[in-house]
């Protein structure tokens, strides 16, 4: 198990150095460089990703977890987000998946923007409830990647399952600046 996260780390690194090389970026290295280490450039890459997203923000929505590829966001279903029903519109469950789908798929400091999602909703949520959307990704190859992401409630139910499609573009989220601070 110890040698497959090893492997898995190196072929991460290896990704990320190959996508810089791709992009025409630098090196990094010196004062301010980016980190080599996978699981501390998603840690950067969050925090300035973070800093930078309003509508997650107004939302209350909190990183609980990052990694290559993989994320965690959690938000509590608050008044303002009921619908008709009296249960959480799904407007924002989607918003937090499609959130989450988003730390994940910029995790590796390449800029990755969705290129279609599908949601389904399998329970309601309600207000005061702590959901937790958790994404993975199931596939990375080239430019495009493909995320599952569960939505669960504060007792670990089910709420919904989104599908998101990434696509890279050009640029990294994190530069160097953001390294030194």
């Amino acid at each position: 198990m110890q040698a497959r996260a090893e492997a898995s780390l190196r072929a991460d690194a290896e990704n990320q150095a190959g996508l810089a090389a791709e992009e025409g970026l630098p090196a990094q290295s010196g004062q301010g460089a980016l980190p080599e280490d996978p699981q501390a450039l998603a840690e950067l890459t969050a925090r300035v990703m973070y800093a930078r997203d309003p509508a997650s923000q107004a939302q209350g929505m909190r990183i609980e977890q990052v990694a290559p590829g993989r994320s965690a966001m959690s938000m509590t279903v608050r008044d303002y987000m009921l619908n008709g029903h009296q249960t959480c519109h799904g407007g924002f469950i989607f918003t937090l998946a499609d959130s989450a789908f988003a730390f994940a798929c910029n995790s590796r400091n390449a800029v990755t923007v969705a290129s279609g999602a599908t949601i389904d909703f399998v329970a309601p949520a309600f207000e005061g409830d702590v959901l937790t959307a958790y994404a993975e990704e199931t596939s990375l190859a080239g430019r495009t990647g493909v995320y599952d992401i569960r939505v669960e409630n504060q007792d670990a139910k089910l709420i919904a399952m989104f599908r998101g499609r990434s696509y890279r573009i050009k640029g990294q989220v994190a530069t160097q600046a953001d390294a030194a601070d």
